[in-house]
């Protein structure tokens, strides 16, 4: 190849160049160099060469643009034919293709490019320019080919760096396609070529129009992150600035037009853009980027609506304020900020008073440095009087600002503050900010203060002032005791501090005993070096961990909790360990509190040691034999039982039976474990003794005959049970005894079925039978008697049916199966039995005490008026309500167990019965529902779904009845119980909601939705209705936002007797009973007096108050209905359902002649479901119109009934609103 270009050269230039074109330009770059480097000065081809090179471009780029009539130079006569083609057809050749030109210009550009770049420059530029103008000038042709476009472009930029004749010929066509190309590709090279090139956007007329595409190129470049990002790119938009006032007009307009979305770093550089273009400038050009944006910034940085956006504008301001040091940077910002800023600083409204204080210190201190400096003086006077004011302000988040940029100043502008305003500010800080009643305050002034510890100049001063911030160690913010245990640590450091003189050692160790993790292991941080300091040898250091222990049992036993974690060695670690428990064995004076602390040390340390395998065995020879049996003897003494069980199930050593007897005494004896955080925590260690020592079996044995004991005090005969109680002189308290444990047994079962490991253990056991079968009975107890006994709790109840569903799920996960029909077949046959007999009732008895004879009761009663007699000297055991319950000798469960809970539903509402046993039944009763559903949904027991159904309608009922009767004082909860009967309202609230969400899902023309779900989805939204009435807002306001996420269940339900009918007579026949009335539910009234009362506002003057006053009627509900409305505007289908029942509700509303409950549902319908659709979406309505034919006629008949009555004009406002209505439907 190389020599038939060698051969060509030497012919001529143009063969040269006809040569060069046959080969493909990767192929022959490195060739054409090496040749056209050998042309010298003196020949011939250095004239020769660009003159060809020019004719044969202008020729492909004449064939190029029109290849039917090229105007090129006539091409030269073709070669002889061969003799062996002679007598062959002769076929004229096809014209080259636009692809074939693209590669000889390819070529032919790489070819000028060698030649410009030649070493002894021999081809003169003015010989080359002709060519390379020809390129430049058709650039735009070529876009579809980068290689050819990077020739060319490589040609205009080194015509342009070594300033060549004509260079600013080549730059029309060039530039753009650079900026343009760095935008689109994304490169910092490309940026970096744009600014290196910036000197030739001058030569641009910016004025002219036919300048736009390249200004909107130029304004991209200000939004491009590249550009941002880069120096090059940031240095580019600068130098924009000073190419036109107009550009740079809108170069500041798209800058301010991102401010309010910019990221920190995206605003930043416009900041330090705004600064290196400004500094570059003069005259009007500066002056624009001054008092036209700059001025408009500090405003918009002081009156900005918002926090975030007033930061983000100073992060731009940013540019200026950090360059402060800059000449003529400080004078700008005084003139522009000083009439903004004190005048701000003193306004009503706190947001500006906030922005402006950020404004003022991010310039600290603000000064005209023409001025003199008595005036410097003044003004700073001025300044800091504003500040102490506004140390002082009402807004809180103002006062967070000032207290932490008063610390900032102090540690930057020490020197020149004068000493009396240092010690004045910082007397606010110390003595005020710090007992402020904002906690964002108070964390502000530990922050502040932390920072100003780092000027060295403060210390003097700091020492005195610390120690009034000792109480903020125990302030009632987490973060805020964090912060201050943050500031110990760093004085701790600093020389000339003491931290126990700042927080006095005794309050640090209490809050080292009762703190949060996060406080108590930075508390260990800061007395490590001085109670395990690791310069010492191990035995100094474990003797003052026990110095420390003996001083404070529980703050040296969480000491030693952290140890580890805080670079502790094991080594020192297993001493310690060793030190303490010879401590515990070799000392008989220690107290309880003492032995408590040991213990629990040692259970810390040893977590931390048994997981190297090097410690295991140290620690199971420590802790076998007779030293464990001394360690149960000392930890009875101090209460510490449960730490001692964490170890030994930790370290595992041998001998550990003989601490079986005392962990079933504590599994056993657990009356009132439910509200005793601690025994929970002792009984939670024993359990894990238990599974660790795979005592778990003996131990279920044993709980196993509690609750059958306590069974059989229910189920045994009358006069068996009452030797028993003489025998065993317990009356009765031996059931209510016996009951109040199974409860702790209870809390025990659910908390063992929390865990994967006890869990599987619990369902593996052979006395499972038994315990289920006792809760049953226990449960069927808790459900009888919670109305007459105040001690039945529901954890029982719940912990029987949360172990009869994981029995079943544990027995279908065994078996594997699948299919629908073995689930239910293997689901636990006593458990939906139960349920069955629960929700197998018919309709609400009438309020009233039930006497049913119920022998226990009975006994009780008998029982304790016996023993009241004989011991009349002592004091009984019961409570006040406990005595009315027991010596009514009545009880108000059913004769039947089938009927007991619908029932118990019937007595909740009764007046007879008291608040703690109305909140047990109510918790009862949510237990069960919460069950049932959960049952439901793994499709358990479907063909019960009816039944559930039924007993969610009555628990709803009764629900709405105790808001009623609290209302009305009949019942008066106390705070506590207010908020578990509400924590039961939301519960049951979202699961009959989840239980409307199961069977709309499961809903189709073979199996449509039972009618009860109608009644459940009305009842819902009569409990929020009912609860705003009887309750008040706020408690309804969190129903709404629960109710949220389950409303279009709820609509769905309102329309589930009409979703799958299909005529309109059908879907009214469903709602009406045989009266031809329906059922009109309380939700339906409460919202016709909603829009009742909007329109008595709506005739005021005063359309916006009007609309506050009418909000103020029921305003969670009315949210919630405004919810409804968007949701059924989005679905004609079920709005032509749901809004047919609202005009049945009509129907019936005249019949009984109660015309504003027909006024206010039509004036729902009319204005706020069907207000805003047109008449095409109307036609999707056929229900609807289709009764309105039936609605409108009764509603003219009862105008001339009711001609001369006071129901007239709502008549006939009925009859204005459905006009509009009417002679739509008459029309279609």
């Amino acid at each position: 190849m190389e020599k038939r270009l060698r051969s060509s050269l030497q012919n001529s230039a143009d063969s040269f160049l006809e040569s060069s074109i046959k080969f493909s330009p990767k192929s022959v770059r490195t060739s054409l160099k090496t040749l056209i480097h050998t042309i010298k000065p003196s020949s011939e081809l250095s004239t020769s060469l660009p003159l060809s090179l020019h004719t044969f471009i202008c020729r492909s780029i004449a064939y190029f643009k029109d290849p039917s009539n090229p105007r090129t130079p006539p091409s030269p006569p073709s070669k002889k034919p061969r003799r062996s083609s002679r007598n062959s057809t002769v076929q004229e050749e096809d014209a080259p293709s636009q692809t074939t030109h693209i590669h000889n210009l390819q070529i032919y550009a790489h070819i000028a490019l060698i030649c410009t770049k030649h070493p002894k420059k021999a081809f003169l530029p003015d010989d080359l320019f002709p060519a390379i103008k020809e390129l430049h000038d058709n650039l735009i042709l070529f876009e579809s080919d980068n290689t050819l476009l990077s020739e060319i472009s490589s040609l205009c930029e080194l015509w342009w760096k070594e300033e060549f004749a004509g260079r600013e010929l080549l730059i029309s066509q060039f530039l753009p396609f650079l900026v343009s190309r760095s935008l689109t590709l994304r490169k910092k090279v490309d940026v970096h070529r744009v600014c290196v090139l910036r000197e030739a956007f001058m030569l641009f007329d910016f004025e002219d129009e036919s300048i736009e595409d390249l200004k909107l190129l130029l304004i991209r470049c200000v939004i491009a992150p590249l550009y941002l990002k880069t120096e090059d790119g940031r240095r580019f938009i600068a130098f924009l600035f000073g190419l036109s006032l107009q550009l740079l007009k809108e170069v500041l307009a798209m800058i301010k037009s991102q401010i309010p979305f910019g990221r920190k770093s995206m605003l930043e550089a416009y900041g330090e853009i705004l600064f290196k273009g400004w500094k570059s400038l003069d005259g009007d050009l500066r002056k624009e980027i001054e008092d036209g944006f700059l001025q408009s910034l500090m405003e918009g940085a002081t009156f900005a609506g918002s926090s975030s956006f007033a930061a983000s504008i100073r992060r731009v301001l940013g540019g200026f304020t950090n360059q402060r040091t800059t000449d003529g940077v400080e004078k700008v910002l005084f003139r522009l900020a000083e009439p903004v800023i004190f005048r701000s600083l003193q306004v009503a409204n706190s947001n500006v008073r906030q922005n402006a204080l950020h404004l003022l210190l991010d310039m600290f201190p603000l000064e005209d440095p023409d001025s003199s400096k008595e005036a410097k003086d003044t003004l700073l006077e001025k300044q800091v009087f504003l500040l102490e004011k506004l140390l002082k302000d009402d807004c809180p988040d103002v006062r967070v600002v000032a207290v932490e940029g008063c610390c900032r100043i102090l540690r930057l502008f020490w020197e020149i503050i004068p000493s009396s305003t240092i010690t004045r500010i910082a007397a606010i800080i110390f003595d005020d900010m710090s007992h402020d009643i904002s906690n964002e305050v108070r964390l502000s002034t530990l922050n502040g203060i932390i920072y100003m510890i780092g000027n060295p100049q403060t210390h003097e001063l700091l020492k005195v002032l610390l120690p009034r911030l000792h109480h903020m160690i125990m302030d009632s913010l987490l973060s805020i005791r964090i912060a201050m245990v943050d500031l110990l640590l760093l004085i701790m450091d600093v020389r000339g501090f003491q931290f126990n003189k700042v927080v006095n050692l005794d309050v640090l160790l209490t809050t080292l005993a009762n703190d949060q993790p996060a406080v108590a292991q930075k508390i260990v941080r800061l007395l490590l070096p001085s109670y395990f300091p690791t310069k010492l040898d191990v035995a100094e250091a474990c003797t003052r961990v026990l110095t420390l222990i003996k001083r404070s049992p529980l703050a040296g036993a969480r000491f030693c909790e952290f140890l580890a974690s805080e670079g502790a060695s094991s080594k020192s670690l297993m001493e310690l360990v060793r030190a303490l428990t010879n401590l515990v064995h070799s000392s008989d004076k220690l107290d309880a509190d003492h032995i408590k602390g040991i213990f629990l040390a040692l259970c810390h340390l040893c977590k931390d040691l048994v997981s190297e395998s090097c410690h295991r065995e140290p620690l199971k020879k420590l802790y076998s034999g007779e030293k464990l049996k001394g360690l149960l003897v000392t930890s009875m003494l101090g209460n510490a039982q449960s730490s001692l069980f964490d170890i030994v199930s930790t370290v595992s050593p041998v001998g550990a039976n003989a601490l079986f007897e005392e962990c079933l005494g504590i599994v056993s004896n657990c009356r009132g474990l439910s509200e005793d955080g601690e025994k929970q925590a002792e009984v939670r260690s024993a359990h894990n003794l238990i599974l660790s020592c795979k005592w778990f079996d003996s131990v279920f044995e044993a709980l196993s005959r509690i609750l059958q004991d306590t069974a059989i005090r229910k189920a045994g005969s009358p006069k068996n049970q009452e030797k028993e109680n003489r025998k065993n002189e317990k009356g009765p308290v031996a059931f209510r005894n016996s009951y109040q444990i199974s409860v702790g047994i209870a809390w025990q079962m659910k908390d063992l079925l929390a865990s994967e490991t006890s869990r599987k253990a619990m369902l593996k056991s052979k006395h499972l039978k038994v315990v289920i079968a006792a809760l049953k009975v226990i449960s069927e107890i808790s459900i009888e008697h919670s109305t007459c006994c105040s001690f039945m709790e529901a954890s029982l109840v719940d912990a029987y049916m949360v172990l009869s569903l994981r029995m079943t799920l544990q027995r279908t996960s065994v078996k594997d199966v699948d299919d629908h029909s073995d689930r239910e077949n293997h689901a636990p046959k006593s458990e939906f039995e139960e349920a069955n007999k629960v929700l197998n009732a018919g309709g609400l008895a009438k309020v009233g005490s039930i006497s049913s004879g119920c022998k226990l009761c009975h006994n009780m009663a008998v029982q304790f008026r016996r023993q009241k007699q004989v011991n009349s000297h002592v004091d009984s055991p019961y409570d006040d309500d406990d005595d009315e319950d027991v010596l009514t000798g009545h009880c108000t469960c059913p004769s039947f167990f089938l009927n007991k809970f619908i029932e118990l539903l019937e007595f909740v509402g009764s007046p007879f019965s008291y608040r703690r046993r109305m909140l047990n039944s109510v918790k009862i009763c949510t237990a069960v529902l919460k069950f049932t559903v959960d049952v439901a949904a793994l499709n358990l027991h479907v063909h019960n779904i009816q039944k559930i159904l039924n007993f969610t309608s009555a628990y709803m009922q009764n629900m709405i009845s105790i808001s009623k009767r609290s209302f009305h004082d009949e019942v008066k909860f106390q705070e506590d119980q207010l908020r578990e009967l509400h924590l039961c309202l939301k519960s049951s609230f979202t699961y009959a909601a989840k239980l409307l969400n199961i069977i709309l899902s499961n809903t189709s023309e073979d199996s449509p939705a039972p009618l009860e779900v109608y009644e459940v989805g009305n009842l819902l939204l009569d409990l929020i209705a009912s609860i705003e009435l009887y309750c008040g807002s706020n408690y309804a306001a969190r129903l709404v936002t629960l109710a949220k996420q389950w409303l279009p269940d709820v609509v769905l339900g309102l329309g589930s007797r009409c979703l799958l009918k299909h005529s309109m007579e059908e879907n009214v026949s469903a709602h009406i009973d045989n009266d031809g009335e329906m059922h009109i539910h309380p939700w339906l009234s409460i919202l016709a007096s909603i829009e009742l009362f909007e329109m008595k506002c709506s005739s005021s003057d005063d359309e916006e108050d009007d609309k506050t006053t009418a909000n103020n009627k029921f305003p969670a509900f009315s949210k919630l209905i405004g919810m409804m409305v968007q949701l059924l505007r989005k679905n004609y289908q079920i709005l032509d359902i749901v809004g047919l029942i609202f005009f049945i509700g009509c129907t019936t509303g005249l019949q009984r002649k109660d015309f504003g409950l027909v006024l206010g549902l039509v004036r729902f319908v009319s204005l706020k479901l069907l207000l805003r659709h047109d008449d095409t979406e109307l036609q999707e309505l056929h229900m609807i119109m289709t009764y309105l034919q039936k609605l409108y006629p009764q509603v003219e008949n009862c105008i001339e009934e009711e001609e001369n009555s006071d129901g007239l004009q709502e008549l006939l406002g009925i009859k204005e609103l459905l006009d509009p209505l009417w002679l739509y439907s008459c029309e279609i």
